[in-house]
């Protein structure tokens, strides 16, 4: 039974509403948003569209015991990102290989905690999480050869794909959890930079201050608090999302709508001027890097964007814009492979290069999916759930190519 119908069914059965809701909070509250009308005059009803519509006003620092989860955490990580200094570790083989493990295995535990999930649902992130530490790092460093360094590159890809697998309790069959954690990774950028960029602000007038006095503390203030602090981050960003998504929730819709339809305009002249010069990226190795950067800016876009257009009423002109923007992506990846399989044919395979074309294929169908679905919602044709589904379900295959190339690459290049 679709969500929509199970709200109606259930509308005089407040019991059985609270288990759906609990089962899928978000896609309860965009069905419900969406029958509403028909339901309005029902008492209970009327309840849950107060609550559902219930502004949080004040800041919301969870209780005690995850406020210390969260603190012992940041501290944790800080220590971690120490251990160089502390046992005297080369530094640039540490942070290039473990700089992800000072991140995603807290906020696995964290997601973990919170939506107090069973050991089975945590063994695949421990297995995970413990195999690719040991891995990453017994992995030959006197030289870092092209297949090691896309290892260390993929591997906070896999383990972003861990923590989403994570946040979704394993469920990966249901759009709207997933959805839901796309959501929350805009949410999560947006507020851990007003963090940093806060942090920076009194890192400067900390050391201002004191310097007024003669007193010089850069040193051992970025040895201890910014290397703590840039640790916590990732943590108490999640923490505060989470808690109070009302900081940011309006922030991110607004960052979607400004930037869609600038990039849209910049992507057709960039086209047109691509096929009016004739300079496409297929000799210079750098401009192919900045062209597939390019192309995953703009692929990030328009998953944040149609996220969070999802929860807002269906506007035709924003359905357009996204229609377009898909579209010609699809035009920059088309552009991207053709050059990417001219340097395979001209110059022969590499790590870098079977690396590249492989997540431009998988960009490619999600592209071209989601595209699909967009011209279909159009046309009246399709429902925005089947652009959720079409939208999330390459993110599974994301962490798969991200771990193939990881763990495979190495040995494929390196060792045979």
């Amino acid at each position: 039974m679709q969500m929509k119908e199970a709200i109606i069914a259930s509308i005089d059965n407040p019991t059985e509403l609270e288990r759906i809701y609990r089962i899928n909070k978000t896609g309860f509250t965009q069905a419900f948003e969406s029958v509403y009308p028909d339901i309005r005059e029902n008492a209970v009803a009327q309840a849950w569209h107060e609550r559902l519509h219930y502004k949080q006003d004040e800041i919301s620092w969870g209780k005690k015991n995850e406020l210390l989860f969260v603190v012992v955490t940041a501290l944790t990580a800080g220590l971690l990102a120490k251990l160089p200094e502390i046992f005297s570790i080369d530094e640039e083989r540490f942070y290039s290989r473990n700089i992800a493990f000072l991140v995603f295995p807290f906020l696995i535990a964290y997601f973990s905690w919170k939506n107090k999930q069973t050991i089975r649902q945590l063994i695949l992130p421990f297995i995970t999480i413990v195999l690719s530490v040991i891995y990453i790092n017994i992995l030959p460093g006197k030289k870092e050869t092209d297949a090691i360094i896309l290892a260390c590159i993929h591997l906070p890809f896999m383990l972003w794909a861990i923590a989403g697998y994570t946040f979704v309790g394993g469920d990966l069959k249901e759009a709207q959890k997933k959805i839901g954690y796309l959501r929350f990774n805009g949410d999560f950028v947006v507020m851990s930079a007003l963090i940093v960029l806060s942090g920076i602000i009194f890192s400067g007038l900390t050391i201002g201050l004191f310097d007024i006095i003669h007193v010089d503390i850069t040193k051992s203030y970025f040895q201890y608090i910014v290397i703590f602090g840039l640790a916590a981050v990732p943590i108490v960003g999640t923490f505060l999302v989470l808690n109070n998504p009302q900081l940011v929730n309006k922030i991110s819709p607004v960052i979607a709508r400004i930037f869609t339809p600038f990039v849209l305009l910049t992507l057709l002249i960039f086209i047109s001027s691509v096929m009016r010069t004739g300079n496409y990226p297929y000799d210079d190795r750098n401009a192919l890097m900045i062209f597939n950067g390019l192309l995953i800016g703009v692929m990030a876009l328009i998953l944040f964007s149609v996220s969070e257009f999802t929860k807002n009423t269906k506007s035709l002109t924003n359905l357009n814009i996204l229609l377009g923007l898909s579209a010609l992506t699809i035009v920059v990846n088309g552009i991207a492979l053709s050059a990417i399989l001219f340097r395979l044919q001209e110059f022969g395979i590499t790590p870098n290069r079977i690396a590249v074309l492989g997540a431009n294929l998988l960009i490619l169908v999600n592209l071209s999916l989601v595209s699909h679905k967009l011209f279909r919602i159009v046309m009246n044709k399709s429902e925005i759930e089947d652009l959720e589904k079409s939208m999330t379900i390459m993110l599974p295959v994301y962490g798969i190519w991200a771990a193939i190339v990881c763990f495979g690459f190495p040995l494929l290049f390196d060792f045979m």
